[in-house]
């Protein structure tokens, strides 16, 4: 399979032309923006806040973005966050042209574009896999971070072009038009996508059930670690470019010619990654993020564009290299129903957590300069790439994606089902001899419950009869159990079959308590109906027993 194959699907073509004209028009708002507002204020603290102002949000909103593509129509948030950044971005030109804009408002609008952004990445990044087969997914990242650089490539230097020989608000006019093709392709092939139907849950209880998902899926939760931390340490080289370039004698033209030096090393790495991480092999994340710190030192420590520009193409490189595999990582490790709260947490990994780098950055250089400020950060990066290792991240060979035998899956239930919250418990009796193995068991299962919408989980031993042992969970509400047994893969139902196969007598049992609203009782015929089916179907814990009468038809 080439590293092109999926421009051959017309939809992901379509959609990644409008992405290149897109991120196009952003390189031309970040270089308009930053050198205005180092010419209005001269701090290199007002500068990392506006480089910050377009991902910090995220810092308060990522999780929230997530939910919504996971409960609502994922292009839709797609087109309503592409308005709202056209908009502020057409203020921006406007303003800019009109001589109204001052330091706070230009960092509040990037504030606006930022609260676009934040609504827009998880779902842009969870449709991907819709777009293409599951085969070209590490491909089809790489060609979109491909299209990034390719306006990274030529996007700065035109951009710096344009602001010295025309100003500020023609480069933001720019950028408000690069929205339009954006909302069209969007439009347009959203008509063909088969989207799963969005889950039906509270925001709140979405929000939450994210975050247990990356809590107890221990592999997730380390690479969101890793990602944050190359965020906070990355964040000085693109901060703090636009003083460093000024430090070396450069002028905004040749800011735009560095930024394109990255972009350059971003295309061979996007090009060429099967290549270099066929011949890096596992080590390809740590040799990414060692080299880009050292690279990153070695820019700090120049004092020529002429000499920063090869620095700055290792830095590209190593970026795209490192980027391109630890989002396709967390694609492969993230199921259908959470992959929008995945991808929202990986977006707050790293570009909600960048801003604390480039902040970070921008006072550091204030105080020691910004060629110096890169070097140190750089150095933490080189020290992150040393520890890696121990983070355990496994290689996209190694994955094996969640799977759902197509002999179980489930019907949709009936919507609208509602009451809780509910308590199952499922009862084992064992011999005396299993009791390690069997809580060994017992704590894999508890992370299957936990990341699959329990919120409470506990396996108690009876006083009385010790080789009897209960496992007692707690779920929102009776849909969200009945969505929790649709969301267990493959994997996990061999698991619970492990655990089931403990049990010496007949077999363990479950029972489920519902809280009832009296005032409003609901539907216990269907309820029932369909919960029997699943248990039926799936593989889970037979239950305790099921009335003949709401028993479903065979």
């Amino acid at each position: 399979m080439t590293a092109v194959a999926p421009l051959k699907i017309g939809r992901f073509r379509v959609m990644w032309i409008a992405s290149i004209f897109s991120n196009l028009g952003s390189f031309f708002y970040s270089v308009a923006a930053s050198w205005l507002m180092l010419e209005m204020t001269g701090s290199a603290t007002w500068v990392g806040l506006m480089q910050s102002s377009n991902t910090l949000p995220l810092l308060f909103l990522g999780l929230t973005a997530g939910a919504l593509a996971d409960l609502a129509d994922r292009r839709r948030v797609m087109l309503y966050s592409q308005t709202l950044m056209g908009v502020a971005a057409t203020a921006m030109a406007v303003l800019t042209f009109l001589d109204l804009i001052t330091p706070p408002l230009l960092l509040g609008l990037g504030l606006v574009i930022g609260v676009g952004v934040a609504f827009n990445l998880p779902s842009w990044q969870a449709i991907v896999p819709n777009l293409v087969p599951r085969g070209m997914l590490a491909s089809a990242v790489a060609l979109n971070s491909a299209g990034f650089n390719v306006a990274r490539a030529v996007g700065p230097a035109l951009a710096g072009v344009v602001f010295a020989t025309f100003g500020a608000a023609v480069a933001f006019g720019v950028n408000a038009a690069s929205f339009i093709g954006v909302i069209l392709a969007v439009a347009l092939v959203g008509r063909s996508l088969d989207l799963p139907e969005p889950e039906q849950a509270p925001l709140s209880s979405a929000i939450a059930l994210g975050l247990r998902f990356a809590r107890f899926t221990p592999s997730f939760a380390r690479l969101l670690a890793l990602v944050a931390a190359f965020a906070v340490f990355s964040a000085a080289i693109q901060s703090v470019l636009a003083p460093y370039t000024d430090q070396i004698g450069g002028s905004s033209a040749q800011y735009g010619l560095l930024l394109g030096a990255m972009g350059v090393g971003a295309l061979v790495a996007a090009f060429g990654r099967h290549r270099l991480a066929g011949r890096l092999g596992k080590r390809s994340i740590q040799i990414g993020v060692t080299v880009f710190g050292l690279a990153g030192v070695y820019v700090g420590l120049v004092d020529s564009v002429a000499l920063a520009v090869p620095g700055l193409i290792v830095v590209g490189i190593c970026w795209v290299l490192t980027l391109v595999t630890l989002n396709t990582t967390t694609q492969t490790l993230s199921p259908e129903w959470i992959r929008g709260r995945a991808m929202s947490l990986y977006t707050l990994a790293f570009t909600g957590i960048t801003p604390l780098g480039a902040i970070l950055s921008g006072a550091l250089a204030d105080v020691i300069g910004p060629g110096n400020a890169i070097a140190v950060m750089s150095a933490g990066t080189i020290l992150l790439g040393l520890c890696v290792p121990l983070f355990r991240i496994p290689s996209l060979e190694e994955i094996r994606p969640p799977e759902y035998n197509e002999e179980v899956r489930l019907e949709d239930h009936p919507e609208g089902l509602e009451g809780g919250p509910v308590m199952v418990v499922n009862t084992w009796t064992i011999d005396a001899g299993d009791y390690e193995e069997f809580v060994k068991v017992m704590n894999r299962i508890r992370r299957v419950r936990l990341s699959t919408g329990a919120y409470r989980w506990r396996l108690y031993r009876d006083v009385g009869h010790p080789d009897r042992f209960s496992e007692i969970f707690l779920v929102s509400s009776w849909d969200e159990h009945l969505a929790q047994h649709r969301r267990i893969d493959d994997r996990s139902r061999a698991l619970i079959r492990k655990a089931r196969s403990f049990d010496k007598a007949d077999g363990p049992r479950s029972t489920h308590l519902l809280a009832v609203d009296v005032a409003h009782p609901a539907d216990w015929e269907t309820m029932v109906a369909a919960h029997s089916e699943m248990h039926r179907r799936d593989g889970s814990v037979p239950l305790d027993e099921v009335a003949p009468s709401k028993a479903p038809e065979s």
